[in-house]
């Protein structure tokens, strides 16, 4: 099996981007990207290629095992210390949020511990390298991985102390970080049975999203309110 060698400042940006066409390419049928898929990764399920095994591919490519390898490799190459941590935060942070729709309680037990594990590392990177408010949108994270894949209550425990950074510290906070914050309060509350308590929390998100200056920050936020799960609380 041949590989090659990693192109001169790498970005795992673009190699994130670069599996996602991969992934795209094959669930259409490419004969290029399969083959791709084929060589470097031939116990991949063909009726179901994912974002992972679509990463693992782009992996073998460059002659490394895994992608957890590929982004340590690039990541030690381009920055050192403190750096390192806000480094990690961003690529953890936006690897987590890919496989956000792809991974939920039905999905294989270590396909969820991945995905939670991402999220709670992601957050412990940013406790290195940032400040309250990157705290804050990791506990938010957590939250949502946890209630993604079923975990209620520790979702509803992340959900909580999102709000209360939030709140204790709105001066380093965006004006969109209270209304995601309620939003993932909301759901950990409908998930846990408290629906009155969640529809109070997602009216008050609703009503902050409307405040927001930024007419792209808004239409992140609805995006994400329009997701499920929201364990009945809407028609979502």
């Amino acid at each position: 099996m041949s590989t090659m060698p990693l192109p001169a400042k790498a970005s795992l940006s673009q190699l994130r981007a670069r599996a996602k066409e991969l992934r795209k390419a094959v669930t259409k049928g490419r004969p290029d990207a399969i083959e791709r898929a084929r060589v470097h990764h031939p116990a991949y399920d063909e009726a179901s290629f994912t974002l992972r095994d679509a990463q693992l591919t782009i992996a073998r490519e460059y002659g490394l095992a895994s992608w957890p390898e590929l982004m340590e490799k690039v990541a030690t190459e381009l920055v050192e210390g403190r750096e390192l941590h806000r480094y990690f935060g961003v690529e953890l942070n936006n690897e987590t949020w890919d496989l956000l729709d792809q991974i939920d309680e039905s999905s294989p037990l270590e396909d969820q511990e991945r995905l939670l594990y991402g999220a709670y590392a992601a957050c412990l990177h940013w406790l290195e390298a940032g400040n309250e408010a990157n705290h804050a949108r990791g506990e938010h994270l957590i939250a949502r991985v946890a209630l993604r894949i079923g975990r209620a209550e520790l979702g509803l425990g992340h959900a909580r102390r999102c709000l209360q950074l939030v709140q204790e510290h709105a001066d380093q906070m965006a004006d969109w970080d209270e209304p995601f914050a309620r939003e993932a309060l909301a759901r950990a509350l409908a998930a846990t049975g408290s629906r009155d308590r969640a529809l109070a929390e997602l009216r008050r998100a609703e009503e902050l999203t409307k405040e927001v200056a930024e007419d792209g920050d808004r239409e992140v936020l609805l995006t994400e309110f329009a997701k499920g799960p929201w364990f009945g609380l809407t028609s979502s």
